[in-house]
């Protein structure tokens, strides 16, 4: 390819510039770099397309693109330090005969045919319309955690993802193989899956307390990030649908300085210890970020006991 047809592409991309967003325009333009065979025009030509584009841009976007070249060129630097502190994990292991988790021949074995679990879990994906792309996102790196944990343990629940289409499919596509994983992917609601009966969605603005899970119902968590943009949603829902809807035993157990709200991952890894035979308070304990501020219960009662008796002893010392 000539000079000029470099200068006549640069020309076309210009003209056309604003058709794009930033992130497709910067698509193209790392295409020129790394496909010669389709753009093999000189350095001076492709600078000059660069120039052109970059005056197309706002500061915002700018900083955006700098801020991608930067996490793009650490990105090889980040991966190789991973990659050297897992094997040192290993290693350190190894030399104290510590088992990190299941072998590769465990894994195998740990489906969910073969599980001694029957709680069924789906995960409700009908919330497309109401997340942007960075929720979107979240949630998906959400269920691959879901996914990651119901694989390692001994006896997986029998887990479903349901309404699976749109955009969280789109984002669920990044991640190759998906489709080989162990789980019941629908993109059928689950109203439509199973019987209406044994539905039971999971809301902490419901007044039902689920004390102990049933093998003959399925327990519905709201795949939905929502910064708290949409409270009582699911709980909404399961009414408007006539749907039985229920929480966790959370208050009987923990005192909470933090909404109850919890993230899918958090309702998942708590019901699938349970269903290992943890109590509710141990799931809770050991699954709750520090950030929620749990406080078992009987400790919250000896603080305000230790509160009240200070008070007392304050009272009956003071001259009348």
């Amino acid at each position: 390819m000539s000079e000029m047809d470099g200068l006549t592409i640069a020309t076309e991309l210009d003209r056309d510039v604003t058709k794009y967003p930033a992130e497709k325009r910067l698509k193209m333009e790392n295409s020129s770099e790394e496909d010669p065979d389709m753009y093999n025009a000189d350095t001076s030509s492709i600078m000059c397309m660069k120039s052109e584009m970059s005056k197309t841009l706002s500061k915002r976007q700018l900083k955006k693109q700098k801020q991608k070249e930067k996490w793009l060129a650490y990105r090889p630097v980040k991966r190789a330090k991973e990659k050297l502190k897992l094997r040192q994990k290993k290693l350190d292991a190894r030399l104290n005969n510590i088992k990190l988790g299941p072998s590769r021949k465990e894994l195998k074995h740990s489906k969910m045919l073969q599980s001694n679990c029957n709680v069924r879990i789906a995960v409700d994906l009908s919330f497309d319309d109401i997340m942007n792309d960075k929720e979107i996102s979240k949630c998906i790196k959400q269920l691959l955690r879901c996914y990651s944990l119901n694989r390692r343990a001994k006896d997986p629940v029998q887990f479903y993802i349901t309404n699976f289409g749109g955009k969280c499919k789109k984002e669920m596509e990044k991640h190759t193989g998906y489709m080989n994983w162990d789980v019941n992917f629908h993109s059928e609601s689950y109203r439509d899956i199973f019987e209406s009966k044994d539905l039971v969605y999971l809301t902490s603005e419901s007044d039902n307390i689920i004390y102990s899970l049933e093998e003959n119902k399925v327990y519905v968590i709201g795949g939905l990030v929502d910064h708290n943009s949409y409270k009582g949603i699911c709980h909404q829902i399961a009414q408007e649908k006539g749907i039985s809807h229920g929480k966790l035993p959370i208050e009987e157990f923990l005192e909470m300085k933090t909404r109850k709200v919890l993230t899918i991952d958090h309702v998942f890894e708590i019901l699938l210890e349970v269903t290992g035979g943890k109590s509710w308070k141990e799931a809770f304990l050991h699954v709750l970020p520090p950030r929620k501020g749990a406080v078992e219960r009987a400790e919250v009662f000896k603080e305000k006991l230790s509160t009240v008796s200070e008070t007392q002893v304050q009272s009956n010392t003071e001259p009348s």
